[in-house]
């Protein structure tokens, strides 16, 4: 069996090498045709997906920026289906048609009467506080609509994040107070450090019993490579013009004077957050709730820093009796290269803020 498979080997072998002497010049001349037909065709390719990406590109930077939906939904209209969707399954046809009865002699007395509105804006903070940009466009829309008597009410949710973004978030929420509207911000889940600097602001502040709150504190932390840079021989260079441009650095040596400055400034920014919460909050105990240390919605009630135990939902659910509720919500719009995955820069802020997001709440656990 072996001396037979090895014949057959040979045979075949040596026949393929006589094709291959006899076709030579025709199997050449075949292949440069077949292969320049073959480039050809892929440099076609190559030149449409060159003029589509381009058209798009084309398209997308032509598009107007900062454009955006805002949109206006009414929540006592939901609170109102609702009612009518559990009477009907609830309420027997007679009760049902006598309820029916009374609620057209209240719609007449509702339209003689006009209830003051409230807006709510949920605003779920990330630690860049990008969410920024809508809430102000936001709060700009209530102030262009409201009337004498209206409210706000903003449904916060973050943990904190950078000091510049958090302030001007804090900021917006002041013009609505220097327009004379009632604010009152909720805490369902965590107001943390920015997210509380935010809700300081308010009138009033609701929290859930066992939300987060308070973190009246600042962080800052820098990681150095520099021993392992000067281990495998690699040299930094870094000038500057000012004694303190940089202090604390991640590729150089840093120094104790350096370090010391740094700490001054953590120290400054806390002397200002510090103050921002006395001057919204004046009877609060700072020494006793200005330490970084956070509390959950019942002992935050005890130490002032909020003033009632109610979630967002009973709150509107109570101020449906009195109030129109309006939801507000501004969006981006979508250029052509983002909504075609040419937005990389989106998804890789995207997954920085979430990594962000898991190391500010691993605090809280």
């Amino acid at each position: 069996m072996k001396k037979g498979f090895l014949a057959l080997f040979l045979f075949w072998n040596d026949h393929i090498l006589t094709l291959v002497q006899l076709n030579y010049r025709e199997l050449s001349l075949e292949f440069l045709f077949e292969y320049g037909l073959f480039v050809a065709k892929a440099i076609t390719v190559v030149i449409a997906i060159v003029a589509v990406v381009g058209l798009i590109i084309g398209l997308a930077s032509k598009q107007k920026g900062g454009g955006g939906n805002l949109s206006f939904d009414s929540i006592s209209e939901q609170f109102d289906n609702i009612k009518r969707q559990s009477e009907q399954v609830l309420l027997s046809k007679e009760a049902l048609k006598k309820l029916q009865k009374q609620r057209k002699k209240e719609q007449k007395k509702d339209k003689e009467e006009t209830k003051p509105n409230l807006y709510v804006i949920d605003f779920q903070g990330s630690p860049m506080a990008k969410e920024v940009d809508s809430l102000r466009r936001e709060i700009t829309a209530i102030l262009c609509v409201a009337k004498e008597n209206d409210e706000v009410l903003v449904k916060v949710d973050s943990g904190g994040g950078v000091v510049h973004g958090y302030g001007l978030a804090a900021s917006q929420l002041q013009r609505i107070k220097d327009a004379n509207l009632k604010l009152t911000v909720s805490v369902d889940k965590i107001a943390a450090s920015g997210g509380y600097m935010m809700a300081a602001v308010a009138d009033t502040i609701i929290s859930a019993p066992f939300a987060i709150v308070g973190s009246i504190g600042v962080v800052a932390q820098i990681p150095n490579i520099h021993k392992v840079l000067k281990k495998n021989d690699v040299d930094i260079e870094m000038h500057t013009a000012g004694e303190y441009k940089r202090t604390l650095t991640v590729l150089g040596e840093n120094t104790e004077q350096g370090r010391e400055k740094f700490k001054q400034e953590l120290q400054e920014v806390h002397d200002l957050f510090k103050g921002h919460i006395k001057h919204f909050r004046s009877e609060l105990d700072l020494e006793k709730v200005a330490t970084g240390e956070y509390w959950l919605g019942q002992k935050a009630l005890e130490l002032g820093l909020v003033d009632k135990l109610q979630t967002s939902d009973d709150f509107l659910l109570k101020a449906n009796d009195t109030h129109k509720l309006f939801k507000l919500k501004y969006e981006n719009k979508k250029n052509m290269a983002q909504k075609l995955g040419f937005a990389a820069s989106t998804a890789i802020e995207s997954v920085f803020d979430k990594l962000m997001s898991m190391i500010n709440l691993s605090r809280f656990q």
